[in-house]
């Protein structure tokens, strides 16, 4: 046969260009042109009819982790009501596929485990392979040197029979390090699925450690009678020390002499862990009122820089005691030495039910319990505290009698208690005021009572000089006066409240009062506060506490401020705090409750610029004068 001519390709350059072949005449470039043909679109015939703007319109759907088919009405019952509740919280997680596998993560203990064994293995099959090759080479090696041996000497073991005994010792015993030994193998836990646990935190303080000594002794019948010998003759000491410091010991008798010797010879363990268990518990309070000592502290009202000139109370501690739950608080006092302690003095101003009283002194640095408690068969009405000698508490009571308790000695009965001998009131006490130390170092107090009387009192000794007659009167109130208070700083201006609603300022040189404020209740009592001259507090019966500052407003208080928790309850008396910026009240069912002032309260002089700020007395009293002046010229040309 003859070869066929050769293949011919024609090329173009245009859109619709073939490829023939010459055996086959078929065109290989066939169905090009359906491309370019308009495709025809098939709808289903059901498919709606849509706009344009109905085709761009979007529709956003949110998922959320809700179980749709959770239930919402699941309902248990509550003991505590007594009722089916419904279930606020429904587990929304639903579970698709779980599986138990034993996978292990390369970086756990385990992991590295396993990895440390298959390196082992893997390590003690190279070192076999290693020694087989060696062996190999040294028979080679040694393949002429045992025809020289046998030889020379038939006696010695050829060189090849010694590495195959060597190979073979090796290869029976294989090295293997030592693995640590695992404390735990199924000690597994996957990191991810723990929680943080935050360290615990000690606060910690470094003191000097207490002393200590060792002691070591044998006792018997010899020792423990040394001992009682020599007991007495303390006693016998002491007594003798008392008959010469105290000559009221003659008088009260032997056994009260015994009493008080007996009471201040108690200088046993007992007394001494006593002393150190109020030091712990004084602690353990202020870790438990550390909030409240806090906000005494460092608190300052900062809304009172957007008020108008007004102020608030802020409560911090509440003082009461078991003991005196049904006795009204009917005297308040603080110790001039030491500002942390005041005096309490329970009663009842209901002259149809009275029955005890009870004298507590509390301090700010432990408000659960009292310093010193002493109890008395008639209430007390008022008190007073020596300013020289802080230890000396003087109390007028409901029978008329007046007492002086030593906090020096805290035993139940007063140091002194006045006598009919001794020409006690007849009436209730209600004032009780000491007297500065005269030249022979007396102490001397006065008191008030409603038979007519003003006494001075020298301990043992009375005098009525001072109640034969009145320097002046002041027809004042329309009904009973519930308490009259000096000035700090201006010696002319005195203050009085009544059950007539009223508080009133008065000038001692006229008769006339200054100021007159009506509080809408029954005024307990007042009380000037000891940094400003214009400033005084009043408390009312229907528990609110009345602020007042002159030189900001003569005419209304600048707080009122409810401060007890029940509606009937009666606040009866208010103090001002002589140094710290706090009052305390006092109301008729024996509770005590500490307040701190708001900066608007106890404002102060502002400084300018080049020019000190002027304080003292003689600044006070020129700024109640300037008020008193205005109205002075008023009352003299009416």
């Amino acid at each position: 046969m003859a070869p066929k001519p050769p293949h011919k390709q024609s090329v173009s350059m245009g859109r619709g260009a073939r490829k023939r072949d010459d055996d086959s005449g078929t065109e290989v470039g066939e169905g090009t042109d359906e491309w370019t043909q308009s495709k025809a679109t098939v709808r289903p015939p059901d498919q709606l009819d849509l706009t344009d703007a109905e085709l761009k319109e979007e529709f956003t759907r949110i998922l959320t982790a809700n179980n749709p088919h959770a239930p919402q009405n699941i309902v248990r019952y509550s003991f505590k009501e007594g009722t089916y509740k419904p279930i606020g919280f429904v587990n929304q997680m639903a579970v698709h596929f779980s599986q138990v596998g034993n996978l292990i993560p390369k970086d756990s203990d385990e992991g590295r485990r396993q990895h440390y064994r298959d390196e082992l293995a893997a390590g003690s099959l190279e070192s076999v392979k290693a020694v087989l090759s060696d062996a190999e080479i040294l028979e080679e090696d040694e393949e002429p040197k045992e025809v020289e041996m046998e030889a020379g000497s038939q006696t010695e073991l050829p060189p090849a029979e010694v590495a195959e005994t060597v190979i073979e010792e090796e290869l029976m015993t294989p090295k293997q390090p030592k693995e640590r030994k695992l404390t735990n193998q199924f000690n597994f836990s996957d990191r991810a699925s723990q929680t943080l646990n935050h360290p615990v935190r000690d606060r910690e303080c470094q003191m000097e450690p207490p002393p200590r000594t060792n002691f070591s002794a044998t006792a018997n019948q010899w020792e423990i009678y040394d001992a009682y010998v020599e007991e007495l003759k303390k006693q016998e000491k002491t007594k003798e020390k008392e008959k010469t410091k105290t000559p009221v010991a003659k008088k009260t008798g032997k056994m009260a002499m015994r009493k008080l010797t007996s009471m201040e010879s108690q200088s046993d363990d007992i007394t001494k862990v006593s002393q150190a268990a109020k030091i712990v518990e004084r602690m353990v309070n202020q870790n438990t009122y550390d909030d409240v000592a806090q906000d005494f502290k460092y608190y300052e009202d900062a809304a009172d820089e957007y008020r108008d000139q007004e102020g608030t109370l802020l409560p911090l501690w509440k003082f009461q005691n078991d003991k005196a739950k049904r006795l009204a608080v009917t005297a308040l006092c603080w110790n001039p030495k030491y500002n942390d302690l005041f005096a309490v003095g329970h009663g009842s101003y209901d002259f149809m039910k009275q029955s005890r009283g009870m004298l507590l002194l509390y301090s700010l640095k432990n408000p659960s319990f009292p310093e010193y408690i002493f109890s008395s068969e008639s209430g007390i009405m008022c008190l007073d505290i020596h300013v020289d000698h802080p230890y000396l508490v003087a109390v007028g009571h409901y029978d008329g009698n007046v007492a002086i308790y030593n906090l020096k000695k805290p035993q139940a009965q007063p140091s002194f208690r006045s006598s009919p001998k001794s020409g006690k009131h007849t009436d209730p006490v209600w004032q009780v005021k000491w007297q500065k130390d005269d030249m022979d170092h007396n102490l001397n107090f006065f008191s008030v009572s409603s038979d007519g009387r003003i006494v001075s009192w020298t301990l043992v000794k009375c005098s009525k000089s001072y109640s034969s007659q009145f320097l002046d009167t002041y027809d004042a109130h329309n009904m009973a006066v519930d308490a009259v208070t000096w000035n700090p700083y201006h010696t002319k201006v005195f203050m009085s409240c009544s059950s007539d609603w009223t508080v009133k300022i008065w000038d001692h040189t006229i008769k006339t009062p200054m100021f007159i404020y009506d509080l809408n209740s029954a005024v307990g009592d007042v009380a000037w506060a000891p940094y400003s001259s214009t400033v005084f507090a009043a408390v009312t019966t229907d528990g609110k506490v009345h602020v007042f500052d002159l030189a900001i407003n003569k005419y209304e208080a600048i707080c009122n401020q409810p401060v007890v928790a029940r509606k009937k309850t009666k606040i009866t008396h208010v103090e001002f705090n002589p140094i710290y910026p706090i009052i305390i009240v006092g109301d008729d069912r024996g509770h005590i409750t500490c307040l701190k002032l708001s900066p608007n309260l106890r404002k102060m002089p502002k400084e300018k610029k080049g020019q000190e700020v002027q304080k003292g007395p003689a600044v006070e009293i020129a700024k109640l004068d300037k008020l008193l002046n205005l109205v002075r010229e008023v009352k003299i040309k009416t």
